[in-house]
């Protein structure tokens, strides 16, 4: 069992930044970042796979999110800079355990979740 939880949500203008973290209570073997905007279905945001610290990006946020982490302390973080309105949603942060480098980079099964955490951008 792991327990995650977010941190670092709030609201900000557009072209401003934000970092959220994710502090998970154990070991995991991807982690990732999600999101759901109101009306919408949820997407997978940015991912991490823990073995090689390769990452995964959505294609609307490549290039303005960065996804690391801290492997000491079991903590994930999500920079997201220039955001705009269109990144308005509820941000989970989600782990596998197990898992493998094709259903983190594909943001698939995940199996543990935090209780999110609102990012607003207002324009």
């Amino acid at each position: 069992q792991v327990h995650l939880m977010e941190s670092g949500g709030g609201s900000v203008q557009a072209g401003g930044s934000l970092r959220l973290s994710c502090t998970a209570s154990g070991p995991t073997f991807c982690m990732a970042w999600f999101r759901q905007a109101p009306g919408k279905e949820r997407e997978g945001v940015a991912a991490l796979y823990v073995d090689d610290a390769n990452t995964y990006y959505a294609a609307d946020v490549k290039g303005r999110f960065t996804v690391s982490r801290d492997n000491a302390n079991h903590i994930l973080y999500l920079q997201m800079n220039d955001l705009t309105s269109g990144d308005t949603a509820i941000y989970y942060c989600a782990a596998r355990v197990p898992g493998d480098r094709w259903s983190c980079s594909n943001f698939n099964g995940f199996n543990y979740w935090g209780q999110g955490t609102q990012v607003t951008v207002s324009s």
